[in-house]
């Protein structure tokens, strides 16, 4: 059909012709949809160009561009957009809303941040829109990596987000939404958490040994999803708890107990709990505290406990109100806990600085054993066996929890590892700090 019989279907009124003015391969900032054989515009990104100039509608048709039909295909006219520099003339059949609907409302409101409370999150996947099959146009997307901080500016649509980066400014994107992205990774963990080189690498003899939490959290949600974190920007503050996660074997009691000597007025930790009768030679209060079998049931029993366990036949525990106890000393309390008890310490009531202490490939790990026993600093021997265990559980459980972690350092050298872990420390009480939004309102 040409030009002129394609018009005359149009009421003269109807048309609109608009000009702007554009870079090659600068973005409109538009999506389009296939709707009665017509490429109708499916969004508006904020900040885009047509943002900012308001020429252009959700909903309206484009008929032409420079003069030529533009057909049904959106990724043609995306091409097409993207490519053309200086002036640019479109015909337009506007979508001509007399009245606001609330939806438009919404939308307006979205458009303009000063009218609503801004919203931030922090990502936990990373994402490149050229590698989704599922984004209405992959020019539009945005691409962002683990651990960013993204401004949400739009959530009208149900499976697609306009957000922009915080720290590079620029124009909004498409991003997955919360929704959709949940929807895509709940088949793919389901497999995940059945198979891998990692699932059943400790016996059931080690299992017992090993903390667990108390009855307030004892049901920890292995299968949460982690998409999307709200979160806030505070002024640089000392966080309450510095909470140490590894494998067994990888350092971390070396950095605590190192943190506290050199600066004990600053740090400090928790002394645990325990059935056990005291040693001739030891004192209530210095290497634990010493309390009844009965006492500690009922305490465990009271959700007192942060994390117990039971060895030989004696229960051992750290108790929630000895983390309390170092922090209103105005001391950071240093934690060396099982993973789990993140989703307890994860709160504005800890304030955590959760850091994981990975442990480095297993040839450095032998050669780093081989070493602390020459040196005379340990006379128990690991074999290969146990070294490989630890750098299984490792990898599993930076797996399992890396959503919890602010920072990952691999202990291939204790003095190296202390000196990153203290450097990042130093950097809270300098810089703003991105947090849990919970811990804020």
């Amino acid at each position: 059909m040409n030009n002129s019989v394609n018009n005359q279907l149009l009421p003269v009124d109807a048309i609109r012709i608009l000009g702007i003015h554009k870079r090659a391969g600068e973005p409109l900032g538009v999506t389009f949809r296939v709707e009665n054989n017509d490429l109708v515009i499916a969004r508006i990104l904020h900040g885009g160009m047509i943002d900012r100039q308001g020429l252009l509608h959700v909903g309206d048709i484009i008929k032409e561009v420079n003069g030529h039909e533009v057909g049904n295909n959106p990724k043609e006219l995306q091409e097409l957009l993207k490519n053309i520099s200086g002036s640019v003339t479109l015909k337009i059949l506007p979508s001509y809303r007399d009245t606001i609907t609330p939806q438009q409302s919404c939308i307006s409101m979205e458009r303009h941040p000063a009218h609503v409370r801004q919203v931030f999150v922090k990502c936990h996947f990373d994402y490149n829109p050229y590698n989704d099959n599922l984004i209405p146009c992959k020019e539009a997307g945005l691409k962002f990596s683990k651990g960013e901080i993204l401004q949400i500016v739009n959530r009208e649509d149900p499976n697609w987000w306009q957000a922009s980066h915080v720290k590079e400014g620029g124009s909004a994107g498409l991003i997955p939404s919360q929704f959709l992205e949940e929807k895509r990774k709940a088949f793919v963990r389901r497999d995940w958490d059945n198979s891998g080189p990692f699932c059943g690498t400790i016996s059931s003899k080690k299992k017992k040994k090993m903390m667990y939490l108390t009855t307030r959290n004892a049901e920890f949600d292995r299968h949460e999803i982690q998409i999307y974190e709200e979160v806030a920007k505070m002024p640089p503050f000392q966080r309450k708890t510095l909470v140490l996660i590894g494998a067994q074997g990888v350092g971390r009691r070396s950095l605590k107990n190192r943190f506290i000597v050199l600066n004990p007025t600053r740090f400090g930790t928790t002394v645990p709990f325990t059935s056990r009768k005291p040693r001739e030679d030891e004192k209530d209060g210095q290497a634990y505290k010493f309390v009844s079998r009965s006492e500690m049931e009922a305490d465990i029993k009271a959700g007192k406990y942060l994390e117990h366990g039971e060895y030989e036949g004696n229960l051992y525990g750290t108790k929630i109100d000895s983390i309390l106890e170092v922090v209103q000393t105005g001391r950071t309390c240093i934690l060396d806990v099982n993973p789990q008890a993140l989703k307890v310490l994860r709160t504005s009531e800890f304030m955590p600085y959760v850091v994981f202490i990975a442990a480095p490939e297993l040839e450095t790990l032998r050669a780093m054993h081989k070493a602390v026993v020459d040196a005379g600093i340990t006379t128990k021997l690991l074999t290969d066996s146990d070294l490989k265990k630890t750098v299984d559980e490792s990898a599993r459980i930076q797996r399992a929890y890396n959503h919890y972690f602010d920072l990952i350092i691999v202990n291939d050298n204790l003095d190296k590892a202390f000196e990153k872990l203290q450097a990042a420390i130093e950097k809270l009480r300098m810089e703003p700090q991105w947090v849990p939004i919970s811990w804020v309102y």
